[in-house]
This record gives structure tokens, C-alpha cells and sequence, in this order.
């Protein structure tokens, strides 16, 4: 009999947290994900994912799309207001629009259904190690504070402070981009480009709109609570370009 939440306990690569409100691809991919080394738990709804994340730590969600009461991307956007935990978002359909939806409401990645579990490991393993890596480089870094047009970026701390004091959350994906536009300011950056530097999706494919999404996502916090023109323009034909001039202020060793 299926229970939730499914928690299967494995050697710890990390902590994934499956939500699915079908049990047998929960089943299913809990069972993979044992077998590759990490603990899981399963959560059939936005409540129990919402209760099992107040009082444990998750390294990373894997979230349908579909789900019943909240969707899984209201879901996403509960979680992007206080957590910066990675998500791989889940969709039963495969147009550019459903993944774009997912994109939009904060997800680091999206997987198609049906889809293969061996994808969906690989993906969730780029995922944590992006994650983990910029988490380390933080950590260990000199204390760096980039600042343009008023605003305050913290590399030390992923901390960004808009130029009238407020805190924007950013998720792991915009704060990446926003370090690679700010570490090659005025300069015409192609999409190619800024996912190397940015780290954004380990894909070769030109035509991938993932990219897209986040520089959406970012230019519209900017855009927000900006007192100057744009900072993110886009140069048909040939990419992106931050416009600002960018100093960084050095504090001290953390």
C-alpha cells in the first residue's frame, strides 16, 4: 500500500523531495534515485511538499506541473519567496510554452513526461552541482560587493539589493546570469555565451529558450524598482548587452 510520505533512506547524495500526485511515478522515481545514491521523500500535494519543507532539509525538489489544489508552479512561486532550493520542474506536455511556464515560476530545469529516469538523474545532478558549486565559491571567496546604477550585488552572501534597500530574490539561474552580465558589462554577449557563463542548462541546442526565460525573468526584477533606463538590452541578431558601469567594492575574507 502507497504512503506518503514515500521516504526511502539511501547512501547521501542529497535530499530530493519528489511531488507527484500520481504514486507510481513517485514510486518509480524514488526507487531510481535510491539506486544512485540519494534519500528521498515523496509528497502527493502542495501541503504535505509545503509541511515536509518546513521541518526537514531538501536539497533539491522534483515538482509536476500538474498537480491537484495548487499547481506546481504557484508552488514554485511559494518556494522561490523564502528558498533558493533547486527545482526540476515536471510537464506532462512537451510545447515551449508549458516549459516556459514552468521557467518563469522560478524552476531551475524541467523534464518532460513521459520521460526517461536516467534524463531525469543526469538533469538533477547538473542542477545540484551548479548549485553546490556556486554555494562552495560563496562560502569561500573574498566578501565582493558589485555596484551599478544604484543596486548592490553581494557575491559572498547572493544578496541583491535594489537602490531603494530592498532585497530581490533571485533564483540560483538569475543570479548566475546576473554575475556573468555584471562580469562583462557593455559588452554584446550571445545566447551561446551567457549559458557557458551563466551555467544556465548544460545544452548545445542554439534554439533553447531557457535562456530567454531567465533574462525575462531578471530584466523584469531590475526593471521594477529601477530609477534609469533599461540595463538588460537586447541587440538583434547578435545577443545581450548590461549596460552600467560596474564597480566592485572588496570587504573582508568571510
Amino acid at each position: 500500500m502507497d504512503q506518503d510520505p514515500i521516504k526511502i533512506i539511501a547512501e547521501d547524495h542529497g535530499h530530493i523531495l519528489v511531488v507527484d500526485d500520481d504514486p507510481q511515478i513517485r514510486l518509480l522515481v524514488s526507487r531510481f534515485l535510491q539506486r544512485h545514491g540519494y534519500q528521498v521523500t515523496g509528497a502527493p500535494d502542495g501541503r504535505v511538499m509545503m509541511d515536509i519543507l518546513a521541518r526537514t532539509t531538501i536539497d533539491l525538489i522534483v515538482l509536476d506541473l500538474m498537480l491537484p489544489g495548487r499547481s506546481g508552479v504557484e508552488l514554485c512561486r511559494d518556494v522561490r519567496m523564502t528558498s533558493q532550493v533547486p527545482i526540476v520542474m515536471l510537464t506532462a506536455r512537451s510545447e515551449e510554452s508549458d516549459r516556459i511556464v514552468g521557467l518563469d515560476g522560478g524552476a531551475d530545469d524541467y523534464v518532460t513526461k513521459p520521460f526517461s529516469p536516467r534524463e531525469l538523474v543526469a538533469r538533477i545532478r547538473a542542477v545540484l552541482r551548479r548549485s553546490r558549486t556556486a554555494r562552495n565559491t560563496s562560502e569561500t571567496r573574498r566578501s565582493e560587493i558589485v555596484v551599478f546604477d544604484g543596486w548592490s550585488l553581494d557575491l559572498r552572501r547572493r544578496e541583491l539589493q535594489s537602490p531603494t534597500g530592498t532585497l530581490i530574490d533571485l533564483s540560483t539561474g538569475e543570479f548566475d546570469l546576473l554575475v556573468a552580465f555584471v562580469e562583462h558589462a557593455n559588452r554584446v554577449l550571445s545566447r551561446e555565451a551567457l549559458m557557458q557563463f551563466a551555467k544556465a542548462r548544460n545544452s548545445g541546442d542554439p534554439f533553447d529558450r531557457t535562456i530567454d526565460v531567465q533574462i525575462s525573468r531578471l530584466r523584469r526584477k531590475l526593471e521594477a524598482d529601477a530609477s534609469g533606463g533599461q540595463l538588460i538590452k537586447t541587440v538583434r541578431g547578435s545577443g545581450y548587452m548590461f549596460v552600467s558601469n560596474v564597480r566592485v567594492q572588496e570587504g573582508q575574507s568571510a
